[in-house]
């Protein structure tokens, strides 16, 4: 299968940007460096491409049945311009993906991570009824997310669609930059922020109108690698990592997305099940002792027995600690329990924290 680029490639290759493969595509991992470009997401705003992701659209009269049969959050609760947290299962309550379901007037949109792009596409399309047209956008759209505490002011100078009258998880369509663009304030970072989708053909325009815009708040582009740490800080799940589909959404702690009462949904009696009997594992934030780094994979102990897996981890680069994310049982699972993780050939102490991590001071 041939490597793809995004509309963007260019600009990040004459930024400095170290390329690596990533789902599929050419991706910046970063450019100065990844503590400077968290820090300068935590201390003002930075730039991501995330035009890797992929973009579905559903369309005809069963759209909103569909979306309410494939997806575990209630798509029915949602108003015009509203966009939802939500994810797939398959019927034994594994994670297919998780998902972003937007509602726009006479359709739905939806947003799932680069990994799971065919796949997600497939496991829609294999369900699909007659009636509903599922249509995969990815490839015309470019997106990019502009995120921090100065993102509405880098933006706002841009646009004429007033910023601050979008709500968490809703969106809003408009000029940037004169570009038609959809503007949703969402966000992988826990700051303020939006992702901006636009044709691919507009993508470099708009990259470099936001990069001026930011220029006097120090903007900088920001790469996967420090994306990746900004979202442990707030113990954001990551696909493939935190959640996939050997978990289910309660034991991840996605109970909150979880809308059992809303009718059936693949999964769902399953779900209801876990719930009803209470997960036998929990997603639980972990603090380690020293600088030691616990990575994905490393056991979890209690004692000498292994009572879990570590998922995520990494160095806080806000909190200047060792951080992680891990499955552990659920009799464990209490903020202040102190654990093990077997790191090489010893044991490192740990204990069990509350998250988000981070918390922003704004």
């Amino acid at each position: 299968m041939s490597v793809k680029k995004t509309a963007l490639y260019d600009v990040h290759v004459n930024a400095g940007a170290k390329i690596v493969e990533f789902a599929g595509y050419l991706m910046p991992v970063q450019y100065a460096g990844i503590i400077q470009e968290h820090n300068r997401v935590r201390a003002s705003v930075g730039l991501f491409d995330v035009s890797h992701m992929g973009e579905f659209s559903v369309h005809g009269a069963g759209a909103l049945d569909f979306l309410q049969k494939m997806t575990i959050n209630d798509v029915a609760a949602l108003s015009v311009n509203q966009a939802q947290y939500s994810a797939m299962c398959y019927d034994d309550g594994g994670i297919v993906d998780d998902l972003i379901v937007y509602r726009h007037q006479n359709f739905y949109g939806m947003v799932v991570n680069a990994s799971n792009l065919q796949k997600d596409f497939d496991w829609l399309q294999e369900h699909l009824p007659q009636g509903v047209e599922l249509r995969n956008e990815s490839e015309e759209t470019s997106l990019v997310a502009l995120q921090g505490r100065d993102a509405d002011a880098t933006l706002q100078k841009l646009t004429e669609v007033d910023l601050g009258a979008i709500k968490f998880y809703w969106f809003a369509k408009g000029e940037v930059a004169g570009i038609p663009a959809l503007i949703s304030r969402t966000g992988y970072t826990g700051e303020s922020g939006f992702e901006i989708a636009v044709p691919n053909e507009d993508a470099v325009q708009l990259w470099n109108a936001i990069m001026e815009a930011g220029a006097e708040f120090n903007i900088e582009p920001i790469g996967l690698g420090a994306r990746d740490t900004l979202r442990l800080e707030m113990k954001y799940c990551l696909y493939g990592n935190d959640i996939d589909a050997t978990t289910n959404p309660i034991e991840a702690g996605l109970g909150w997305i979880t809308k059992l009462g809303k009718g059936p949904f693949i999964g769902s009696d399953v779900l209801t099940a876990v719930k009803e009997n209470g997960p036998k594992r929990k997603l639980v934030g972990l603090e380690l002792d020293g600088r030691n780094i616990a990575r994905h994979g490393y056991e979890i102990l209690s004692g000498t027995e292994n009572i879990g897996i570590i998922c995520s981890g990494s160095k806080s680069i806000s909190l200047d600690k060792s951080i992680a994310t891990g499955y552990i049982a659920a009799e464990h699972a209490a903020v202040g329990t102190e654990v093990g993780i077997q790191i090489r050939n010893r044991v490192v102490p740990a204990k069990v924290v509350k998250t988000p991590f981070y918390q922003r001071p704004y």
